[in-house]
């Protein structure tokens, strides 16, 4: 099975909580909330909801930036940005049994993160996508090659999940270049029917 993570987007057809729930109906297992401008009592009420979803489904359920909500209500973890709380502050407010991720465009980062103790790494993107402001330089295939030769040859062992404008068409290729995951978020969402969009990415053999 595909270790994929579906990134929540609200579009003109689908809230926050209705791109969960269509993630977790087609069968993915690891849910990001992520809702930068939203206000604190509206991302907390979601929040609370697409967790209760999550269990439902037995997902992990990840929070993106806002560490003290993690903790709050005992989310499975937060996924930091590189303008977010730095990775060891996190792990010292929220110990051992939270996961963390952190955002890498470049082996630096992934270093970076490595030392400072994150579980696994968001790595991109892998090209241009709208749904994510202030975007980092394009990876491509060949930039991932790159980035986990470096960490094989270094000796990191942190999953890197690709993400950013990747299309179902594009999985195979991506997972061949060594990474141990996909995340998604518009791709979905664009499609007819993202249910089975979902369910056909989850069945494909890598």
């Amino acid at each position: 099975m595909l270790p994929l993570q579906f990134i929540t987007h609200f579009t003109e057809q689908y809230s926050y909580l209705d791109s969960a729930r269509i993630a977790l109906e087609g069968g993915c297992k690891w849910v990001q909330l992520r809702m930068k401008d939203a206000s604190a009592d509206e991302l907390k009420a979601t929040a609370l909801q697409v967790q209760e979803l999550c269990r439902q489904h037995e997902a992990t359920f990840i929070i993106d930036d806002h560490v003290e909500l993690v903790k709050e209500i005992h989310a499975d973890g937060v996924h930091l940005g590189k303008n977010d709380m730095p990775i060891a502050e996190a792990r010292q407010l929220l110990g051992e049994e939270y996961l963390i991720g952190g955002t890498a465009n470049t082996f630096d980062d992934v270093c970076s993160h490595h030392r400072a103790g994150a579980d696994y790494i968001g790595c991109g993107p892998f090209r241009f996508t709208t749904t994510k402001k202030n975007l980092s330089p394009v990876l491509g295939l060949e930039g991932y090659r790159d980035i986990i030769r470096q960490m094989r040859e270094s000796g990191i062992r942190l999953p890197v999940v690709a993400i950013g404008g990747i299309t179902y068409d594009d999985i195979p290729a991506i997972m061949q270049t060594g990474v141990q995951g996909i995340a998604l978020s518009g791709s979905i969402l664009r499609a007819a029917d993202p249910v089975a969009e979902v369910a056909r990415i989850v069945r494909i053999n890598v």
